[in-house]
């Protein structure tokens, strides 16, 4: 397939089949446009890896026909790809006021702000790019001004949910309402691709404004030094934390750059006017500990995050017994052993921990199954394509949406495309999708040699061996590990492996590569006959 025909076209080339890097895409008569362009966070499975994006290997080869990329908001696994990958693709950015800010710092921070454009786009604006015609709709969410959008095209109107939730008291900013939705309803929705993170989840996911009692609750209890940490984004959490310090009669800190970015942007497109004044860090050492309230980045356990170091007094704030920290935020899946390490050192510190398991502290950003069938009913879509979950979270939605009344609902995951219209949706190509890693300042296939050579190293251990020749006759070897598991005997276990070169270099042979491997396998052997493991090991042969 090279050009989309007289058809409505959906391709996800990240966020289906697992939650974060959502990259989505819509084509017809002859285009395409882009829905966020975001990241994941790497894992054990990527050693020395902490950011992995889609493969636009798809779109990059059609990119003469891609119009514009639209972004639904501003947290990174739906922005986060831009400085890496939009400029590349050459064609411009739509967003909203507090999300364009957002954007135009990456942009800046990475010299790209020339290179590529970003349109601010008004709350429940409409505007036209090629054969799509696009409406932000405002939802509630986790972050400051979440829009979804809705997609006209001449063969089917999609509703693209971004991720979103329903909040009769979200602090800052206005969602649509039950009135709204229900016009956008009865004016015909074909398709609903939709938020799919909660859909095992039997309760509604609650509202910002309800968490002002819990939190004072926490902090107020609290005897000595209070840290409360929470997502960075959520500027309506934050405006609630302002008037916690304030009903505590806390002095407010900030730790971390990703609070204060937040902060920053938010409060120049209009929001936190009011937002108390802070202290640095050395004022805030200084005041009284039952005064002073700290927030900081770091709730998900990143090692370099604020409270990652000040756990491991490695940071200007210092904790002590008699301390608490408040985690105003929910463990992402997969981050539990790195929360429970911190929690663990602060606990080794006497420090008090309050979590949402204790108190009314967090609610989630993303729509349960009260909200997912609210939407159906206002709605009324034909078909709902789940996406933004793993597999198991968009066949629950499905299902959901099936028992609730939706006439059809299709699974599809990153790299199917999927006609939507005209006729019954269907997937009608497998196209390749993937991931891309950044490595240092390099982009590299996800699963390509580098990586694969760094598992294999972080798993066995590395030998290199050098064997010298004088005038054609081997003299000597030379060997050295690292990560190999031997501690005791490492005298004894390296003359093993230097016995085991010298023999195979003195073996008579004319072919070097042929003298090379034979000195690799050798010393190889050695190892595993130590270790039980097969160590990569690299051969110099040098000539004197």
């Amino acid at each position: 397939m090279t050009k989309p025909g007289k058809e409505l076209l959906f391709l996800a080339l990240g966020g289906s089949g697992e939650i974060g890097m959502n990259a989505n895409l819509y084509g017809c008569d002859g285009k395409w446009i882009m829905l966020d362009l975001g990241v994941t966070f790497g894992t054990h499975d990527y050693p020395g890896i902490d950011i992995i994006m889609p493969d636009l290997e798809f779109i990059e080869d059609r990119k003469k026909d891609l119009l514009g990329i639209v972004l639904t908001h501003g947290h990174e696994d739906h922005i986060g790809a831009l400085p890496y990958l939009a400029a590349d693709l050459g064609v411009p950015l739509y967003a909203n006021r507090f999300t364009a800010g957002l954007i135009a710092g990456k942009l800046i921070e990475e010299g790209l702000e020339k290179q590529v454009k970003v349109h601010v786009v008004d709350i429940d604006a409409q505007f036209q790019l090629g054969p799509f015609g696009i409406r932000f709709v405002p939802l509630a969410h986790s972050i400051l001004e979440m829009s979804a959008a809705v997609i006209d095209t001449p063969y089917g109107r999609v509703f693209h949910t971004g991720d979103w939730k329903l909040d009769d008291d979200p602090v800052l900013g206005k969602p649509s309402s039950a009135a709204a939705l229900t016009k956008l309803g009865d004016e015909g929705i074909d398709v609903l691709v939709g938020d799919s993170t909660n859909a095992f989840n039997p309760e509604a996911s609650g509202s910002e404004g309800g968490l002002f009692d819990g939190l004072q609750a926490a902090v107020g209890a609290a005897k000595g030094r209070v840290i409360v940490t929470t997502f960075a984004s959520n500027a309506a959490r934050l405006k609630t934390l302002g008037e916690v310090a304030k009903a505590t009669g806390r002095t407010l800190c900030v730790a971390g750059r990703s609070l204060d970015r937040i902060l920053g942007v938010a409060r120049s497109v209009g929001y936190l006017k009011d937002f108390p004044p802070t202290v640095d860090f050395d004022e805030a050492m200084r005041l009284p500990r039952n005064k002073v309230m700290v927030i900081a980045t770091g709730g998900q356990g990143e090692p370099r995050a604020a409270l990652a170091r000040m756990a491991s007094d490695s940071h200007q704030i210092k904790l002590e017994a008699g301390d608490t920290v408040v985690f105003s935020s929910k463990q992402i899946p997969g981050n539990e052993v790195a929360i429970g390490r911190i929690m663990n050192q602060l606990a080794a510190k006497d420090v008090l921990t309050v979590t949402e398991k204790q108190a009314h502290i967090h609610v989630s950003g993303h729509p349960g199954q009260p909200e997912l069938a609210a939407l159906y009913g206002w709605l009324r879509p034909k078909l709902v394509v789940p996406v933004h979950g793993e597999i198991r979270h968009m066949h629950e939605q499905a299902r959901f949406a099936l028992e609730r009344g939706v006439p059809d609902a299709l699974i599809q995951e990153n790299g199917d495309l999927v006609r939507l219209a005209p006729g019954p949706a269907k997937i009608v190509e497998r196209v390749h999708s993937g991931r891309l890693i950044l490595d240092g300042d390099v982009i590299l296939p996800a699963d390509g040699e580098t990586i694969n050579e760094r598992r294999k190293l972080s798993v066995n251990g590395h030998i290199t061996v050098a064997a010298i020749f004088t005038k054609g006759k081997f003299t000597e070897s030379a060997v050295s590990y690292r990560g190999v598991p031997v501690e005791d005997d490492r005298e004894a276990f390296v003359d093993e492996m230097r016995e085991a070169a010298a023999m195979a270099a003195r073996a008579p042979s004319k072919d070097r590569d042929k003298q090379r491997e034979a000195i690799r396998l050798g010393v190889r052997r050695i190892a595993t006959d130590w270790t039980g493991k097969k160590p990569v090991v690299d051969v110099m042969l040098v000539d004197l």
